[in-house]
């Protein structure tokens, strides 16, 4: 599809942008995109699912158009969020339409504000830094920097990293020990690293990125006032459940062994599900590459690769999500493709 390719992340936006303007059935065109027509073509296009990947070849000029591609979504998620809560505020919108826009909302902050957000936190430019932070501020999520980089990436696939989900647990369980378990670990990695400074500082990061988030809700209150902070908490509450369901599908089950020293094994490809599905790896930015993101997280997205060892999901990113919601179906599958797989069960 060329290097260009990643231009079809920004149909999420499209796709957004349509539910906004047009109202009625339109409201829910999002929706459909998402979880209804790219489920439907991840199932019927042959992606060779258990092929290695071609090397992506590198050179200066198409490494910054990939990271081009990344930070325009910046002004595309502030832009086409104000025009939905401008519309959700000044519009007489009908429930189903009102519900249709948020979700929406939702939806764009899921995909090209926290996934984005995701990969630019793992750069080591303070530019792209703060990018990531500016994108998570969106979903009220800004411990997820932290917490993402320092834990999840360490403790992955142990019992002292609540954003992997265990073998047979539910993604609505799930979401209530990842959540807060995050949460809690972001304050906990957060303490540790202040040591002689006060908690009162500008070296707890944690502390001002909640008056940042403060400082948005504020501006949204000052703004639309009351409605205005409802619907930007609702659509932040909707995007980092997308974000904590991505996180349930992608570590699934799945277990480090400890050594004879104590210590747990360093991570490798089979500790993650790894999806090559075609259309969710593009419009994700690869990362349903997941395996080769954990095996060495500073490769950019454009580099990742799919990796023969890892263990595949049988369906893409957006229908594992909508699978995940059923839990009694999840097991029935999922738990046979970790025997499948023989992998060891968290």
């Amino acid at each position: 599809m060329g290097d260009l390719k990643y231009l079809f992340a920004y149909t999420i936006p499209i796709s957004v942008i349509i539910s906004i303007k047009f109202h009625g059935i339109f409201s829910l065109t999002t929706l459909f995109y998402a979880y209804g027509l790219i489920p439907f073509l991840e199932l019927v296009i042959n992606d060779n699912k258990n092929e290695e990947s071609e090397v992506v070849i590198s050179s200066p000029f198409k490494n910054f158009i990939f990271d081009i591609l990344l930070y325009i979504n910046v002004p595309i998620v502030i832009l086409v969020l104000g025009y939905g809560f401008w519309s959700l505020n000044n519009s007489n919108l009908l429930i189903y339409e009102q519900i249709g826009v948020v979700f929406s909302l939702g939806v764009l902050l899921a995909t090209n504000g926290i996934n984005v957000a995701l990969e630019l936190g793992h750069r080591s430019s303070v530019f792209e830094k703060t990018l990531s932070k500016l994108l998570l501020m969106f979903s009220l999520y800004m411990h997820f920097f932290i917490e993402h980089n320092l834990g999840h990436h360490k403790n992955v696939a142990t019992k002292l990293d609540p954003a992997s989900a265990k073998y047979n647990q539910s993604l609505y369980d799930f979401w209530i020990t990842s959540t807060l378990g995050q949460y809690k670990n972001a304050w906990t990695i957060q303490l540790k690293k202040l040591k002689e400074f006060r908690f009162f500082s500008f070296k707890n990061e944690l502390l001002i990125f909640c008056f940042i988030q403060g400082g948005y809700l504020f501006f949204l209150y000052f703004i639309w006032g009351y409605y205005g902070v409802f619907y930007g908490v609702i659509v932040a509450v909707i995007s980092f459940l997308m974000l904590e369901t991505i996180n349930y599908i992608e570590h699934y089950g799945l277990k480090r062994e400890k050594s004879s020293s104590g210590r747990y094994e360093r991570v490798q490809t089979h500790h993650s599900w790894n999806s090559n599905h075609q259309i969710g790896r593009i419009v994700l930015y690869e990362l349903t590459r997941h395996s080769d993101h954990h095996f060495k997280s500073s490769k950019k997205y454009q580099f990742l690769e799919n990796k023969i060892e890892s263990p595949q999901l049988p369906f893409g990113y957006p229908a594992s999500m909508i699978l995940a919601m059923i839990p009694f179906l999840w097991f029935s599958i999922m738990n046979k493709h970790i025997e499948k797989y023989d992998l060891k069960i968290n």
